[in-house]
């Protein structure tokens, strides 16, 4: 009898299991102002970042992988509802000081988050949010059962709240965490995500994680272990974003070995990228690409991204056609099998058939990015990019297969590309609304270029007539 029972409850532990991996589990991992060279497996040599580079090394790698905004609430805006941000009016930073009661990405627009909960997904959300400040814009409002995280855009990396904002610190489920229960916000961040994990893998139902770290983004904030680990960097800030982004990776790799202790890994599609590129100021690193954060050369949109899925998606490899984040939300009811037949046109492309051979060519014939209602944008198409610089006030065309890092302007020399790419935007825009609040963003990188200026005029001052 003793024998019989054992295997009745090995037998009922396997159902179990088999029942829980009838759908993957889902994890987004977001960066934050993030550099393209800034990860290992995009050939960084300074930063230690083993856990992203074993990620990338046991999935697939992008090498054109582009955020669909060039700064961080728009991006994430895109990334959840799978559709261009602009289609609903979310194409600019949120106010900074004096956000509106409806200021925040629209109510109408359905989230992958709310997508996945009604069809039997247990949702998380840990981390930055900054898609609303009035709580009918916060996370457990828009499909997450449990939120850890702050609602703003910048959060001291110890957790204190700006005084003239007293609700504005880190919460639990609307509920403020106290300050001595904070200790570093990477650190926090990724400790949630492997509780949680370690919560939901015993239950039935899969579950959709989206852990979107505030770091790097400034405040430049790092602790003295965390800085140990980089020490031989002697550019100060360039010293502490290592700290962050190294803070990162170690939590990352925590994540992923709970995942493996679990044995949840080999059925979680993982997906990792920035929200866009690295910012000017914070020590980060876009090369070879031009540009950064709040620009649509390629170092503002061209991001680190990967994506693993053990048991589906072959690893160990690169791919070199162009996708979007816009991809993530159709691959992930792809794969969660999920239909939802009300769900509004998606932007984006389901990757699993290209990156599993079944689909030839590629995903996206074109590609479109504006900000600040149009004072900037870009389109890519095919080898092309045409980019209208707001704050350079000129256009742009490059070949990107010939000159991948936006040096020779061909705007002059080949004016018939130039105006097929025009023409493509003008006949996007059609689909698109006007944006439901002004850009305080735009101005930060205003004045970057005002600066860029100054060194530039100071430098030539010198120069002999």
């Amino acid at each position: 009898m003793k024998k019989i029972i054992i295997g009745l409850s090995l037998i009922a532990s396997l159902s179990a299991f088999t029942k829980n991996r009838e759908k993957p589990n889902i994890l987004i991992i977001l960066s934050d102002d993030q550099g393209w060279s800034d990860v290992g497996f995009n050939g960084c040599k300074e930063i230690p970042t083993p856990n992203l580079d074993a990620l990338a090394q046991n999935g697939v790698r992008f090498t054109q992988g582009y955020a669909s905004h060039p700064y961080c609430s728009p991006s994430r805006a895109g990334l959840l509802s799978g559709r261009y941000q602009q289609r609903f009016g979310h194409e600019n930073n949120l106010p900074y000081h004096d956000a509106g009661p409806e200021d925040g990405l629209p109510v109408s627009e359905k989230l992958i988050s709310e997508v996945l909960q009604k069809n039997g997904y247990k949702t998380c959300a840990i981390g930055k949010w900054h898609l609303g400040d009035s709580i009918k814009f916060w996370p457990n409002q828009r499909g997450f059962d449990d939120w850890y995280g702050f609602w703003g855009g910048g959060m001291s990396y110890w957790g204190k709240p700006k005084k003239d904002m007293p609700i504005y610190g880190v919460m639990r489920n609307g509920i403020p965490v106290p300050l001595d229960e904070i200790s570093y916000l990477t650190d926090d961040f990724s400790r949630e995500a492997v509780n949680y994990i370690d919560q939901y893998s015993k239950e039935d139902e899969p579950f959709f994680m989206y852990l979107a770290y505030n770091a790097p983004h400034g405040p430049m904030h790092a602790t003295r272990e965390h800085l140990s680990k980089v020490d031989y960097i002697e550019y100060g800030d360039r010293n502490v974003y290592a700290a962050m982004v190294s803070a990162m990776d170690t939590g990352i790799g925590q994540v992923i070995d709970k995942l493996k202790e679990t044995g949840e890994y080999d059925n979680t599609l993982i997906f990792f990228y920035s929200d866009n590129g690295g910012a000017p100021k914070n020590g980060s690193r876009n090369l070879p690409f031009r540009g950064h954060k709040g620009m649509l050369f390629e170092g503002g949109i061209r991001v680190p991204f990967c994506v693993s899925w053990p048991d589906q998606i072959k690893g160990g490899r690169d791919y070199h056609e162009v996708i979007s984040a816009l991809d993530i939300f159709p691959t992930i009811l792809s794969a969660s099998g999920v239909k939802d037949k009300k769900q509004k046109q998606l932007d984006g492309t389901n990757m699993l058939p290209y990156l599993n051979g079944e689909s030839k060519g590629v995903l996206h014939d074109v590609l479109f990015w504006r900000y600040s209602d149009g004072a900037g944008y870009a389109v890519r198409k095919g080898d092309y990019k045409m980019v209208m610089s707001g704050f350079k006030q000129k256009f742009f065309l490059f070949d990107m297969k010939n000159d991948p890092y936006e040096q020779n302007d061909l705007s002059s020399e080949m004016p018939q590309k130039l105006n097929e790419l025009k023409s493509l935007y003008e006949d996007w825009t059609k689909g698109t609304v006007k944006a439901l609040w002004q850009d305080p963003h735009a101005k930060n990188i205003s004045k970057e270029e005002g600066e860029l200026q100054k060194y530039i005029n100071r430098a030539s001052s010198g120069e002999r007539k």
